[in-house]
């Protein structure tokens, strides 16, 4: 009785395959859904945790801890004030710890430009993988899918993006040298460009280079005392070289250039503790915090969000199945007349049950193929979305 129930089911469903088709891909995103939910919040967690759990401690301007976090750590550009330079110079004369310094404000067509110092390589555990580290200013090494991507290599250039359209400043894209390329770690090290911190004050119009202009009388505007006025038939270079590199010169006050934030790795814990009580006072225009806690409470938010998300789905799933009981229903009534002549060609009721009952398995298998089939895509892509998504 089973083969026969069986055969019959298979020639239904394979007779209406559009149907069945269709009936079992809204099963399939049903189920799926909330499956690849959780493979993506996983992704996520796994991308995130391992940069904010080897990070002691990070300084950086008042405001918004997670901003901070999502700055300095994912490099992705948040609403937060930069903070002046003396205040590195004020942690390193505490000796409590090594101090890395990050300026994370702009981008060479979407890449991060990461303004660092060389400690930052060691302490990420980046190496080169090819070419040599930055010598000068106007240098970079790129992450491995940066320049695989891009089809960059040593000795090729970058530019970095403006910024702003209509820049009243002057301030050019810089032509960046790449020396090096640094071996894949796969992390978002990987997609990023850094440069010396100097070379992100050049971006920024805080330095210059130009033509001499004691060497062209027609472009003095004024001589005063110790200072030239020049017009704008000075040229600007948007390039350092070997030939330019003297005459690029640095404005104001140093201990006023910006920082996006200070990676501060403490010798101690009693060290990390002091450090942690001296940045509570709330008008202390920076703030200290550890972004193994800001991480936690992401990841305590993201799994309420999941929760509310789950119980959404599960309620959908819910509904979904009561409407393709329905359709179902509606079908097998619709065919009265089919199981009719099958019962008048001597097939008994329960192999005609039998028969509905593996109609309705064959379609709940087929959607449930289709539903894996999604949750592994997902699975295997969901690092590089995680990942785009961070950048």
């Amino acid at each position: 009785m089973i083969a026969p129930s069986l055969q019959l089911a298979w020639r239904y469903v394979a007779r209406h395959r559009l149907q069945t088709l269709l009936l079992a891909g809204a099963l399939a995103l049903v189920t799926a859904l909330p499956l690849c939910l959780r493979v993506l919040v996983q992704a996520t967690e796994t991308a995130m945790q391992d940069r904010a759990i080897t990070t002691p401690q990070l300084l950086g301007a008042r405001g918004s801890a997670l901003d901070l976090m999502l700055t300095a750590l994912y490099f992705k550009r948040q609403p937060l004030p930069a903070i002046p330079m003396h205040h590195l110079a004020e942690v390193r004369k505490e000796r409590l710890g090594d101090c890395i310094p990050l300026d994370v404000r702009f981008h060479a067509q979407e890449a991060p430009i990461i303004g660092t110092e060389i400690d930052y390589f060691r302490f990420r555990r980046l190496e080169l993988a090819g070419g040599k580290m930055i010598t000068r200013l106007g240098d970079c090494v790129i992450g491995a899918r940066l320049a695989a991507q891009r089809s960059l290599k040593p000795g090729d250039a970058i530019f970095s993006t403006q910024e702003q359209v209509f820049d009243m400043a002057g301030v050019y894209p810089l032509k960046m040298r790449i020396t090096g390329v640094l071996t894949a770690n796969g992390s978002l090290d990987d997609d990023a460009v850094f440069v010396d911190l100097k070379t992100t004050w050049l971006i920024s119009g805080l330095a210059h280079g130009h033509d001499e202009v004691a060497e062209n009388k027609e472009a003095v505007l004024k001589q005063e005392e110790g200072n030239t006025v020049a017009n704008a038939s000075v040229r600007m270079f948007n390039e350092v070289t070997e030939k330019n590199l003297g005459t690029f010169h640095f404005h104001g006050d140093n201990g006023e250039y910006p920082l996006s934030a200070i990676i501060i790795v403490p010798k101690d814990a009693k060290s990390e503790a002091m450090l942690a009580g001296r940045y509570l006072k709330d008008k202390s225009p920076v703030q200290l915090i550890r972004p193994r806690e800001e991480f936690a409470a992401l990841m305590s938010t993201l799994f309420e969000m999941q929760t509310l998300a789950l119980s959404v789905l599960a309620v959908t799933l819910g509904a979904a199945l009561a409407i393709a009981a329905l359709v179902f229903a509606l079908s097998f009534r619709l065919r009265q007349r089919e199981f009719a002549t099958l019962g008048d060609l001597g097939i008994s009721p329960g192999a005609l049950i039998l028969t509905k009952s593996f109609e309705v398995g064959i379609i709940g298998g087929v959607g449930l193929v289709m539903a894996g089939v999604i949750t592994v895509f997902v699975q295997m892509n969901a690092h590089a979305w995680v990942r785009l998504m961070l950048a």
